[in-house]
């Protein structure tokens, strides 16, 4: 039997963080579906496609990585892959309390999914999509924030 996680979140953009977190993840699971969520309470600064085609640059090479869209209840749409593990990365301890409340939540809707907190490698503890979304629109260089190969 084969060991799928899913890594969910909105991925605006996907970040080294990120990649640090799935890489991760990969060591415990045969396969991890990244699934790029839609946030109704979020305005989006990369549309879905290109969120898509950025995870994909970044996960090139990578074994047992499948990138999916979705856009309903992380737990309903783990039912529908048949999936029953959840990873998800934390930097800080603000991350964390949100995460455990989410999982919480998660395990309440449907107690058969378990959550796998995984904190980010020190070195990417400062990294946020939302920090990369600020250095480009004031057109600074977020090379050091994002996967190597990834173009924006």
């Amino acid at each position: 039997m084969k060991h799928i996680a899913l890594f969910p979140g909105s991925f605006d953009p996907f970040t080294a963080g990120h990649l640090n977190i799935l890489k991760r993840a990969l060591t415990m699971f045969d396969e991890v579906v990244v699934a790029v969520g839609i946030n109704q309470d979020k305005r989006g600064f990369f549309d879905m496609d290109k969120r898509i085609d950025i995870i994909r640059q970044a996960t090139a090479g990578l074994e047992g990585v499948r990138v999916i869209q979705y856009d309903n209840l992380t737990a309903d749409t783990c039912r529908e892959l048949g999936i029953r593990h959840i990873v998800r990365g934390v930097r800080n301890m603000i991350d964390f309390e949100t995460e455990r409340s989410i999982a919480d939540a998660n395990r309440r809707i449907a107690p058969e999914i378990e959550t796998i907190i995984i904190p980010t490698a020190q070195e990417f503890a400062h990294i946020s999509s939302s920090a990369v979304r600020d250095i480009l629109k004031h057109k600074g260089d977020y090379s050091a924030f994002i996967p190597e190969g990834v173009v924006l």
